[in-house]
């Protein structure tokens, strides 16, 4: 069985955080889900290669992603939504391990499995599955049926690591490892990792003051230079190939 990152979602007090991801990155808004507004929030999900990168905010008081920003201390990571091949035994394992779900959903072209973070540990995991899984550039639901028209790859191509703090890292790694069926290896400088399909996802020590969650995102740059200096003329923080927008450390590695 293999897992793929496939959707990395932040949350922000205000959507209007899109505006630096686009300018920084040279990104295009792909979808716009209305059913997200059922949790009362809004949404845009911007293509990234064959991935997504969503914002979520909400509209309304006392929702689910408005006490996620209480508890984070503001803007920041919210999901790692992984693709899989098969749903039914990631269902089982689940299961077993005695794992709450945020929420479940069978249907004949996406299955969605969003685990409860109190029993993973990080962040928010989402394990989904997609009728085309086997190709890459497959059918994502909620990408909606037009986001390939919005790929844009001028600045950056794909997401290649998720960085989850905690101040616990090795026993998070480990019940994510659990959980996913993925040994826990380690990183040149000693951090636990699991490898994905098609990316990293780092466990680290908390060192910015802030709780446990999606604190970075690795991705691979086509024009580093064009989005650092997209990021200083836009007055955002910067440090080395670390952007910071929406709360989250952004480091862009060469191709």
């Amino acid at each position: 069985m293999w897992l793929r990152l496939r959707q990395i979602a932040l949350v922000a007090h205000d959507i209007a955080v899109v505006e630096d991801l686009r300018a920084v990155f040279g990104l295009e808004v792909g979808h716009v889900d209305p059913a997200v507004g059922t949790f009362g929030l809004e949404n845009r999900i911007l293509p990234i290669g064959t991935q997504f990168l969503e914002v979520v905010a909400p509209v309304e008081a006392k929702t689910a992603g408005g006490r996620y920003l209480e508890r984070r201390r503001g803007d920041g990571g919210y999901m790692v939504i992984c693709q899989c091949d098969e749903h039914a035994p990631r269902k089982r394992r689940v299961a077993e391990l005695g794992i709450r779900t945020v929420m479940e959903v069978d249907g004949p072209e996406y299955c969605i499995m969003q685990l409860h973070p109190r029993d993973t540990g990080g962040s928010f995991l989402e394990i989904d599955w997609a009728t085309g899984a086997d190709d890459p550039n497959g059918p994502w639901a909620p990408a909606g049926t037009q986001w390939r028209e919005a790929v844009r790859t001028d600045v950056i191509s794909a997401i290649t690591a998720a960085e989850i703090q905690s101040s616990e890292p090795e026993r998070v790694a480990s019940r994510w490892s659990d959980i996913t069926h993925i040994p826990v290896t380690r990183e040149t400088d000693g951090n636990p990792a699991l490898q994905l399909e098609n990316a990293i996802v780092r466990f680290i020590e908390s060192t910015d003051g802030r709780p446990e969650g999606l604190g970075g995102i690795d991705v691979r740059a086509t024009d580093k230079e064009r989005a650092l200096a997209a990021a200083g003329e836009r007055g955002l923080p910067v440090d080395g190939d670390m952007v910071l927008i929406c709360g989250t450390r952004f480091r862009l590695a060469s191709e």
